[in-house]
């Protein structure tokens, strides 16, 4: 299995990271830009579509995080079971594996979204979803991964 460019993890996290900043402690960072996702994508592929892309995503991502084949993608188009997983890593040894899973998860859901509706859109998606973020300096690096 293929992993997402350099750039595309990187977006990843940097989207993990904006969406600590702007929730709480205890919501997970992947249902959080999931969600921000779906709004724009379901508009533009319809529910199953979006929830489709997620499943893929999530598919590809449990090759990463092992932990993630607990979780689903419920018909509305919404990941279920990362609330285990975050509650897992912070009872054992390392407090990431949360973070871990999102950034999979994220970075997989990007690189399949560049993949079918190509870099340009991908990231117009994203910005329209966090309009705060700068992600221009991320559109010439997977250019550059290309």
């Amino acid at each position: 299995m293929e992993l997402p460019p350099p750039s595309i993890q990187k977006l990843a996290r940097r989207l993990v990271a904006s969406s600590h900043t702007d929730s709480g402690p205890h919501v997970d960072a992947a249902v959080l830009i999931s969600d921000g996702l779906r709004t724009s994508l379901t508009r533009f592929a319809g529910a199953e579509g979006f929830a489709s892309l997620l499943r893929r995503a999530l598919v590809l991502a449990s090759a990463e995080v092992p932990a993630l084949r607990s979780v689903r993608v419920g018909v509305d188009g919404r990941l279920h079971g990362l609330e285990q997983i975050a509650a897992d890593t912070r009872i054992g040894a390392g407090s990431d594996g949360g973070d871990e899973a999102a950034v999979a998860i994220t970075a997989h859901l990007l690189g399949l979204l560049v993949v079918f509706i190509g870099e340009p859109y991908t990231m117009r998606l994203v910005r329209a979803a966090w309009p705060a973020l700068s992600v221009d300096e991320e559109r010439t690096e997977i250019e550059d991964d290309e």
